[in-house]
């Protein structure tokens, strides 16, 4: 399928999910990722910070774990047309952008590129590791900054099952993808 397609359709599908059920399979995405990645003290973990409207996985529990266990964390904001990396804290103050995003009141880049995992969002992912977003393609342009260590991983309710025709040579595909009910690694699909 075009991506065009994956993303209406997968919107679609995550919006048919209740509150309560986004929450309760989010619960079990941030398990597997707990269980399997083991993060630890003094990583650096870039994450994005979820539209509530777009029911995106509740990433604010990966935040308060990872805060409460002096893990670095940083979250995306958009400053002009590009993303840079703010490092938040307990205390940080966000705000709503012009697209409803919550977004660090800091403009403070942080300049860090090695990170030990970046959790990014996303509509779909297919068995290769290729993301469909919102199209904007901020993270292409991020991914291709950061450290070649850095995991990239995707967050995603629903489990692959079309492959994206239109994969263009600028995407960049992930490395893992976390859903509730497995962790798919992408380790040399794309070699």
């Amino acid at each position: 399928m075009l991506k065009t397609e994956l993303r209406k359709k997968y919107m679609q599908k995550r919006k048919a999910l209740s509150i309560d059920e986004a929450f309760l399979l989010s619960e079990k995405i941030f398990k597997n990722f707990i269980e399997y990645f083991k993060p630890s003290q003094n990583q650096k973990i870039h994450i994005f910070i979820p539209i509530e409207k777009f029911r995106e996985v509740n990433t604010q529990i990966f935040v308060s774990y990872f805060l409460s266990r002096k893990i670095r964390v940083f979250v995306p904001k958009i400053v002009d047309t590009r993303l840079i990396s703010v490092e938040i804290f307990a205390d940080s103050k966000f705000e709503l952008n012009n697209w409803g995003i919550s977004e660090p009141v800091s403009d403070e880049d942080s300049g860090i590129l090695d990170f030990d995992f970046v959790i990014t969002p996303l509509l779909y992912c297919d068995r290769q590791g290729n993301r469909v977003g919102y199209g904007k393609g901020f993270y292409d342009g991020f991914f291709e900054k950061v450290s070649e260590e850095t995991k990239k991983i995707g967050v995603n309710y629903f489990n692959p099952e079309e492959n994206i025709d239109d994969v263009w040579e600028n995407d960049i595909p992930l490395d893992y993808l976390v859903t509730p009910d497995a962790v798919l690694s992408f380790a040399g699909a794309s070699e």
